[in-house]
């Protein structure tokens, strides 16, 4: 899949950023370009990438300090802006455009949605957002932020790919570590659908293409993507189970969005050497993935590439249903109860008789 990438916000620029350098780096040339917004200076200037700095006039390039309302506010203001800097970059080749943010933040969670609908109206091609869920760690404005920002992404977006941050980082590492590590994971697993059938090695029996993912995009509402990858056996008749446990680990343990198993659509796609590949492996493994997801409706395809170990990619879309986005729901909830609660009258404090009223 040819695609655009724009990131908003700290997060988004930073996921935007190894996305870019991954599909590079693997020469896929599935990321035709890639673009930053964000409303502060700081924040874009680390970045390999042009950037648009917008809200200057509102925020001076200090950012929004967290305020989502305000983000989506400059971004209405500025989108003309943004969108004439991204124009160049979507070219007649361009088949998707991906809006990449961080749902806690200001900039990310309330520009994103507001980037995604202004580019809606302007392209034809399908516009997803790729959406970083915060941690339980975060704080109550950051769960705040990221509830109003999912619900407002997924009824623009075509489809909206998830990230949960508790899930990803490990214990032990530092704050930025973690993040790097987890946008490499995320990276990779992206990457790898944009590639599919863009860039190759071998022929396969029944290479994944971009209209089966856009296909399998096409139920819409929140989606996720998992990897797993094990050493293959030369003769694929001894790699009927390691086909099928890549499958299992990819959607058990290896999802972007873990426990997310009840999908209305499913894509699995097998990469390796076509000639180590078992074709009865990958048949067992979609069989599997139907009966897991409760879907009819899962796609299934090989990915060649010149490596001696296979891996399984899958892509889960419409996991609105599943328990793990529930629970991010009913503690998104929570904290706008909490946050109610948090907000006491400044003038409270002054209620006493010993001072008396100005007015």
């Amino acid at each position: 899949m040819k695609a655009v990438l724009l990131g908003v916000g700290q997060a988004g620029g930073k996921l935007t950023t190894a996305l870019a350098e991954f599909d590079a780096d693997a020469g896929y040339g599935a990321v035709l370009d890639a673009l930053a917004v964000n409303t502060a200076a700081a924040d874009l200037d680390p970045l390999p990438l042009e950037t648009v700095l917008v809200g200057q006039s509102r925020v001076s390039g200090h950012g929004v300090g967290g305020d989502n309302e305000l983000g989506a506010e400059v971004m209405d203001e500025d989108a003309v802006e943004v969108l004439d800097a991204l124009a160049p970059k979507v070219t007649a080749e361009a088949e998707a455009i991906f809006v990449v943010a961080g749902l806690g933040g200001g900039t990310g969670s309330g520009g994103a949605p507001v980037l995604v609908r202004e580019l809606n109206r302007v392209y034809d091609v399908p516009v997803y957002a790729i959406g970083v869920l915060p941690g339980r760690d975060e704080g109550t404005m950051y769960q705040v932020n990221a509830g109003r920002s999912l619900k407002t992404l997924v009824r623009e977006a075509d489809a909206t790919i998830l990230l949960d941050n508790d899930a990803w980082r490990s214990s032990g590492e530092s704050m930025e570590g973690g993040y790097e590590a987890i946008n490499a994971s995320m990276a990779k697993r992206v990457g790898l659908i944009l590639a599919a059938g863009e860039a190759v090695e071998g022929v396969g029996e029944s290479v994944v293409d971009t209209s089966e993912v856009i296909n399998t995009l096409r139920a819409g509402g929140m989606a996720a993507v998992g990897f797993s990858s094990a050493p293959a056996a030369e003769d694929p008749e001894e790699n009927v189970t390691t086909v099928t446990s890549a499958v299992r680990s990819a959607v058990m343990t290896g999802l972007s969005l873990p426990s997310a198993t009840d999908a209305d659509a499913a894509l699995v796609a097998v990469a390796g050497d076509p000639d180590r590949i078992s074709r009865k492996g990958a048949e067992k493994a979609r069989k599997w993935l139907q009966e897991e997801t409760g879907s009819m409706q899962v796609r299934g395809g090989d990915f060649p590439l010149d490596s001696e170990r296979v891996a399984a990619l899958v892509l889960l879309a419409g996991v609105e249903r599943s328990q793990r986005v529930e629970a991010f729901l009913e503690r998104a909830r929570q904290a706008v109860r909490d946050e109610r609660e948090e907000k006491p009258d400044p003038a409270a404090a002054f209620e006493n008789d010993e001072l008396d009223d100005l007015l």
